[in-house]
């Protein structure tokens, strides 16, 4: 009784191997992708550029 998996679970190591798998092909086809120039700027991205620009706006009108 000292293991730590759940008895019902049997072949766990297969599962991760098939995630780590299933991971590591949406890694080669996103940078295949990327090589095309199928590339995506991430949300975030374009959201913290915009902050910075209207930031730099804002204080540019009440520095000057």
């Amino acid at each position: 009784m000292t293991d730590s998996e759940p008895p019902d679970r049997s072949g766990g190591g297969s599962e991760r191997l098939n995630w780590v798998e299933r991971r590591r092909e949406k890694i080669r086809a996103e940078v295949e992708r990327n090589r095309r120039g199928e590339y995506a700027v991430p949300t975030w991205v374009l959201a913290a550029a915009l902050v910075l620009i209207v930031g730099a706006w804002l204080a540019l009108i009440f520095l000057v």
